[in-house]
């Protein structure tokens, strides 16, 4: 059974309502709450203002004779003024920050019956956000207090004698609280800027990206698919969407991140699943899997795309029903994970290729976000530099910099047409990272930055994706554009038919029989090209 561990202020009107042993026949809010039999408190965590000391003293003395197995905490209130949204909201939410919630163990509970006004919303807003995870109360005195003699009040009758109210739990209306909401709208932004690792994005489409996945990782559990360029940024943007919820109080698991690109044949349901002792050959001890590390956190499938058909399966299976069973076990493993997928596949066409369970598919689908690449955001490049040459200092304890003339340099190539980035933001960090190692004094001078530039040059032309050597001169745009994808896929495929297969993978499906190969080989044809040009260009 759960702990109840409530917060609240100290009223220094209600709870301080007669004096001497009169005061236990007054109706007090703070000592009722800890006198509810059908919820006893373990933990009082009482907030309190330096002025009313002699008042929480005697409350903590009361409470321990009413519910001596209450511990009762108490926290000094430092703010000038308790009718300012800014101070008291600020205050609050630093303690929501430092404080270690065990929601496995612990049930929390806000008071709002003490404190101001401006303190109950600040209690209401914390409480929606999920930066206390916690359920807000009320306490009501009860409709008649008990009648006394006019005579002294015996120790043993203190129990009996206390009025005993009505605990209950209670919405509030913000409409007329623009000042706070305008602050809690502040805070989002924080979240938002967290997703983005404080990096200050230009890219009013990646921006706006960003704030819907905020919204989505606050308020939802379903799964996300982030697709996208290799280097694009999907694995960092998970860890970050982690790092979120866990800031939120939503998640206590740990962060599981696996590329389903390694996995093959019995290591990867091994991996993901876990196996008995002697399940197969070499399973010569149990393993847990990924899957249950998850347990109450986050699991990150990346490349997802290369996942098997049958660990799809059985992962759709874990996400619908919250259990799998290990290879070769037959009692299921309970565990309760949510799932980010990461892929730069067209996963629609390899559904079509029968390649990816379209059920899969429709689980992971409900948030579908696409990740642009490097070359897409050239505006955030400089912000992404300054993100870079930091981590670094991070590092290595050395703050690499550049001077005006080398900054603007390196700046003016790469966000010029000829920066092709076909690593992304990786690739953007081995730059840095060269530049960097390579600087005398950690000052990236002009010539640092004329290497770097031509070992990416360099890079880029010998890149297999270099298709100028093989597209006629006399060519349309239309045609180039759609040349150079086909000429991509050719280089990617191990053979004529498997290309044909994912370029023709809607028509194919429409005509009785398919020749895509032969189709593929007419088509290059028109521009003087064949399979053989192509791959001995590729080398």
């Amino acid at each position: 059974m759960k702990k109840n561990v409530v917060f609240g202020f100290l009223g220094n009107v209600l709870d301080q309502r007669g004096k001497g042993k009169r005061r236990w026949k007054n109706w007090r809010p703070t000592i009722d709450l800890c006198h509810q039999s059908d919820m006893p408190v373990t933990r009082l965590e009482l907030l309190y203002s330096p002025n009313d000391y002699e008042l929480l003293c005697t409350i903590v003395k009361d409470i321990k004779v009413l519910s001596p197995h209450t511990e009762v905490n108490p926290i000094e209130v430092n703010i000038d003024n308790p009718w300012d949204f800014e101070q008291v909201y600020t205050f609050l939410f630093d303690i929501s920050k430092n404080y270690a919630f065990n929601s496995e163990q612990e049930e929390y509970y806000l008071h709002i019956t003490t404190g101001t006004h401006v303190m109950q919303i600040c209690w209401f807003l914390l409480a929606e956000s999920r930066y206390f995870p916690a359920k807000l109360l009320q306490m009501s005195p009860p409709k008649k207090e008990p009648l006394t003699e006019n005579n002294e009040i015996e120790q043993d009758d203190l129990i009996a004698l206390t009025p005993c109210g009505i605990m209950s739990i209670i919405d509030l209306n913000l409409n007329r609280y623009d000042k706070i909401l305008t602050r809690f709208q502040q805070y989002a932004q924080q979240a938002t800027e967290l997703l983005k690792s404080g990096i200050a994005t230009r890219s009013t489409q990646f921006n706006q990206l960003i704030a819907e996945i905020e919204q989505v990782a606050s308020r939802s559990h379903a799964p996300i698919l982030l697709c996208g360029p290799t280097g694009a940024g999907k694995s960092f943007l998970a860890k970050q969407i982690y790092l979120l919820k866990q800031t939120n109080h939503q998640i206590k698991g740990q962060f599981v991140e696996i590329n389903c690109a390694t996995l093959r044949g019995d290591s990867a349901i091994s991996t993901l699943f876990g196996h008995v002792k002697g399940a197969f050959t070499g399973a010569n001890l149990a393993r847990t899997g990924l899957l249950k590390n998850a347990d109450g956190g986050l699991l990150f499938l990346d490349e997802i795309g290369e996942l098997g058909l049958d660990e799809q399966a059985m992962l759709l299976k874990a996400i619908e029903e919250k259990q799998f069973y290990p290879f070769g076990s037959d009692k299921p493993i309970h565990s309760n994970f949510q799932l980010i997928a990461g892929t730069n596949k067209d996963l629609k066409s390899a559904i079509a290729n029968g390649e990816f369970r379209e059920d899969l598919f429709a689980r992971i689908n409900l948030w579908n976000y696409q990740l642009p690449g490097l070359v897409d955001r050239k505006e955030d490049i400089e912000p992404n530099i300054d993100f870079e040459l930091a981590r670094y200092a991070k590092e290595y304890g050395i703050m690499p910099r550049f001077n005006q003339q080398s900054r603007q340099a390196y700046l003016k190539f790469a966000t010029s047409p000829q920066a092709l980035w076909q690593g992304n933001f990786r690739e953007l960090n081995s730059s840095i990272i060269r530049m960097a190692t390579l600087a005398p004094q950690a000052n990236i001078t002009i010539e640092q930055v004329e290497q770097e530039i031509k070992r990416l040059s360099q890079n880029w032309t010998s890149a297999p994706n270099s298709y100028d050597d093989l597209i006629p001169d006399e060519i349309d745009e239309f045609d180039r554009y759609q040349l150079e994808k086909v000429i991509e896929i050719c280089q990617k495929s191990s053979s004529l038919s498997e290309a044909g297969r994912q370029l023709f993978a809607i028509s194919r499906t429409k005509k009785q029989r398919s020749n895509d190969a032969d189709r593929l080989k007419k088509y290059l044809a028109k521009f003087g090209l064949s399979w053989e040009i192509i791959h001995s260009k590729n080398g």
